[in-house]
């Protein structure tokens, strides 16, 4: 059986947008859903840094994470994107299918 994952990632609503757009072109993700504002705190070179930021999670294999890791660098702004990958240990039967009909075979 095929190993889904959700992606998530957060940055500025163009780059996810971009992003979203991209995958789902590609047959990369089946689905990205963009959510926000998030309001993040963190250190980033020595300075406590405070953004609204967009959150996104992607919907689709861990075969294909390499190449939706790829995309996620070339379209986003940031130097260090935010990119986790969490396994979906389970799921409606249904849904997983249909994920597994839009993304790319390997």
């Amino acid at each position: 059986m095929q190993e889904f994952v959700q992606i998530m990632v957060s940055g500025p609503g163009e780059d996810l947008g971009k992003i979203a757009k991209n995958l789902v072109e590609s047959r990369l993700a089946a689905c990205v859903q963009i959510s926000g504002p998030v309001y993040s705190t963190f250190r980033w070179k020595d300075k406590i840094e405070e953004e609204e930021e967009m959150s996104c999670l992607i919907k689709t294999t861990m075969l294909l994470y390499p190449l939706v890791e790829e995309e996620i660098r070339r379209s986003h702004s940031y130097e260090v994107p935010e990119i986790l990958v969490f396994p979906v240990l389970a799921g409606n039967p249904d849904y997983l299918e249909w994920i597994q009909s839009e993304v790319k075979q390997p």
